[in-house]
């Protein structure tokens, strides 16, 4: 399916600031949250080596052969074309940070799927911290994960740094964050650090979110997948629901000229209906953040008036659309 029928959104850089009051006290693992699956697979490395995590016969091939290894796993690892200042400005809200220690970097930590970034983690939190000055009354989560070959010195170094660089943003794991009481105090970050340690060193630290996905190239078994997981109710606080597809090597194998971004873009519209029939809130069925890949094309920006989420489709797209009055005036509560 071409870019013509997937044209870019401009999206809403402030839509919740302009929520209305009747949301203002909800708490926010109660809204509906959009997220990018692998935030900063957009700037990938494809000159980088493969991660020490994977496979030894993937490592083996990627030692001999470089020079095919390596733009394959681009192809299929690449799940973002915007970079953090655009994702926020499309409306996102969730980034789904996944860091590791590139060896060939002595002391930088870098991003990771399958392959290296070329952005490293302080950039990245510097621009997303820059975009949070002129967003004032935005609030996002920031899911720290994987933290592939790092060692303890290194996490003592990356939190001391999150912790100076966003300072009195941060909102602590001991309070239920709504709007209300994060404008009030001018919090605007949330920190998951899926590390035990440093959990017990920072209680200020959110624990790890639980992330649904089905781990499939197949869009009908992800939407199966969800609404079985669903069937056992939703856990307490945050957690995501994947829009994510999950390719094999037998998939990749039966298609040597698709890339993940195709195979995304064609289960685009049947993915999209699924989060139609999507309620936020407490109950046991309800969501909470649904992350995509190529927010610039599929970004999931929400309407949330009452305690539903209307998702429009635009030649098979969502697209914000803030609540109108009498929507506004509507209970907050099913």
């Amino acid at each position: 399916m071409g870019d013509k029928l997937f044209p870019v959104l401009e999206g809403n850089p402030d839509w919740m600031s302009r929520l209305p009051e009747e949301l203002h006290d909800v708490p926010l693992w109660n809204l509906a949250l959009p997220g990018s699956h692998d935030t900063m697979s957009f700037c990938l490395d494809i000159s980088s080596p493969v991660l020490r995590s994977e496979s030894f016969l993937l490592r083996l091939t990627d030692l001999l052969l470089p020079c095919c290894t390596r733009p394959c796993i681009y192809r299929w690892a690449t799940t973002q074309q915007s970079i953090l200042a655009d994702q926020g400005d499309l409306g996102i809200r969730f980034f789904d940070l996944r860091i590791a220690k590139n060896p060939a970097s002595s002391s930088n930590l870098f991003f990771a799927h399958g392959i290296y970034t070329l952005l490293t983690v302080k950039e990245a939190l510097k621009e997303l911290a820059m975009w949070l000055e002129a967003h004032p009354k935005e609030i996002v989560i920031i899911s720290c994960s994987h933290f592939d070959t790092m060692t303890n010195e290194d996490h003592v170094h990356l939190v001391e740094f999150i912790h100076i660089l966003f300072n009195l943003k941060l909102c602590s794991s001991k309070n239920v964050p709504t709007l209300r009481s994060c404008w009030s105090k001018g919090y605007q970050v949330i920190i998951s650090y899926d590390n035990e340690a440093m959990l017990l060193e920072h209680p200020e630290l959110w624990r790890a979110i639980p992330y649904w996905y089905a781990d499939t190239p197949n869009p009908k078994k992800v939407i199966s997948y969800l609404e079985t997981q669903k069937l056992k109710g939703r856990p307490a606080g945050f957690y995501v629901s994947g829009l994510n597809l999950t390719e094999d090597a037998t998939y990749v194998a039966l298609h040597p000229c698709q890339t993940m971004r195709k195979m995304t873009m064609d289960a685009l519209p049947l993915l999209l209906r699924w989060t139609e029939d999507q309620q936020p809130g407490p109950e046991p069925d309800r969501i909470n953040i649904v992350c995509c890949d190529f927010v610039n094309y599929s970004v999931t920006l929400f309407s949330m008036h009452s305690t539903t989420w209307e998702l429009e489709q635009l030649l098979g797209l969502c697209c914000m659309k803030l609540p109108c009055k009498s929507e506004a005036a509507m209970p907050v509560t099913a």
